[in-house]
């Protein structure tokens, strides 16, 4: 059969001249289709798009992209950092410690990691370099804690998965609890030893006892919207709302938040905090429509079930193989984005998870700690990207290189969670 090969010369033609992801997927998808049913392909087409699109879960998403724009439109960025640096001051390597902290909690807030890497990183890199910060140190730290917000709930990686896989949405949030912690301890633990070890790197300023009192009142700015994101949060796990429910809610409090609380919200900015929400939300869901079309023409040909059978029959324990696929989607994250990867390769790979044993809401875990490597490694890491954006006089070249301990770091990490699934399913279980 040489007609799956024409789909995929297709397809990384497309990609290779720079057309649109969506594009080339649709574009290939239907290609196949046709090659497969002929003149049918003009109906399995559309039904596959709105079969995709046709979804309850998937209204979480647009909803949290609307929270986490209005909520970017507020000071809380700026305050998190502001109240992590004064916390963490007196230790070596504070500042680094800092980012991490309020990189992790504002992924709570945004869902989405370029947001985390913008917000935090035109803040957090001056103050580290004024400060005598090396360049590694400042951009590795940001670019690599930025990441953490594609899988501390409420993440948007995790909605797509769920969407695709028909895993709940509510256990997905809860599984990425534990991961997303372990791996902002280690990172702020890597940066703390790191400065000890090389204190060149990042000098301590600050001597004498601690200001609580400017601690405290440092809190201040924050409560409003950690408030917000603990409600919104607490009602998809205690099952008080569903995850579509407890975005709305959310994003209407955000709207108050920016509005009536920091006031920050102007008639302008409001219309471009709709509109960009509206332009983000609407290439999501246009990607995912178009990777279903893709993935239902490798479900005609049996292609999942052709790749579980060939590496369920090696006779390579269930590790291997995990790990070569763990290998295969970080090789893949290097060169598609984050939401087409998820919705070509989940359709993929979930028949051959299964067959191993495995849980299929491990792997959605598992699948975007992967994809939190693959978007901080070049050719196309957003992050890194995104920090040269907000932080220019950081050479391209110097925060590419900057990245490389924290990626080895964040692979031990997945090997963990790897090696003991339990890590990352004991607390949707004891949720349940």
């Amino acid at each position: 059969m040489i007609e799956p090969f024409i789909v995929l010369a297709v397809l990384l033609a497309l990609i290779g001249i720079g057309a649109p992801i969506f594009l080339a997927l649709g574009a290939a998808g239907m290609l196949g289709l046709y090659m497969a049913r002929g003149a049918m392909a003009l109906f399995f087409g559309p039904t596959s798009l709105f079969a995709q699109l046709n979804s309850f879960e998937l209204l979480a998403l647009p909803l949290f992209v609307l929270m986490g724009n209005f909520l970017s439109a507020t000071p809380v960025g700026e305050n998190l950092y502001r109240a992590a640096a004064l916390w963490f001051s007196r230790i070596r390597g504070g500042l680094g410690v800092a980012t991490v902290g309020a990189s992790t909690m504002f992924g709570a807030v945004s869902g989405v990691s370029i947001a985390g890497v913008a917000a935090i990183g035109s803040i957090a890199v001056p103050q580290m370099l004024a400060r005598g910060y090396s360049q590694r140190l400042a951009a590795g730290s940001v670019v690599s804690s930025g990441a953490l917000a594609m899988l501390i709930p409420p993440s948007v990686p995790l909605i797509i998965y769920g969407a695709v896989s028909g895993v709940s949405v509510s256990d997905l949030f809860i599984g990425g609890i534990v991961p997303g912690l372990l791996l902002a301890f280690t990172l702020a633990a890597y940066i703390w030893i790191r400065a000890t070890l090389n204190p060149d790197e990042a000098p301590l300023e600050y001597e004498g006892p601690p200001d609580w009192g400017a601690r405290l009142r440092s809190l201040g700015g924050l409560w409003h919207a950690a408030l917000l994101v603990s409600v919104v949060l607490g009602v998809i796990y205690t099952g008080v709302a569903t995850p579509s429910e407890a975005g709305a809610f959310g994003a209407i409090g955000a709207m108050f938040l920016a509005g009536i609380v920091f006031r920050s919200l102007t008639w302008a900015r409001l219309w471009q905090i709709l509109a960009s929400s509206a332009r983000i939300s609407g290439a999501i869901l246009l990607i995912m429509g178009c990777a279903r079309i893709f993935g239902d023409y490798l479900n005609l040909i049996r292609v999942p079930d052709a790749v579980s059978q060939a590496l369920t029959q090696t006779g390579l324990q269930p590790f291997f193989i995990l790990m070569l696929v763990m290998l295969a989607l970080l090789v893949l994250g290097m060169l598609v984005d984050a939401v087409s990867l998820i919705v070509v390769t989940t359709p993929i790979l979930l028949p051959l998870i299964l067959a191993l044993g495995y849980d299929p809401l491990w792997f959605g875990i598992i699948l975007v700690m992967n994809l939190e490597m693959a978007v901080i490694t070049p050719p196309v890491g957003l992050n890194l990207y995104t920090l040269k954006a907000v932080a220019p006089v950081l050479p391209i070249e110097t925060i590419i290189r900057s990245v490389l301990p924290f990626v080895l770091l964040q692979f031990a990490v997945l090997t963990l969670f790897v090696l003991v699934p339990e890590l990352a399913l004991w607390l949707p279980g004891l949720a349940r």
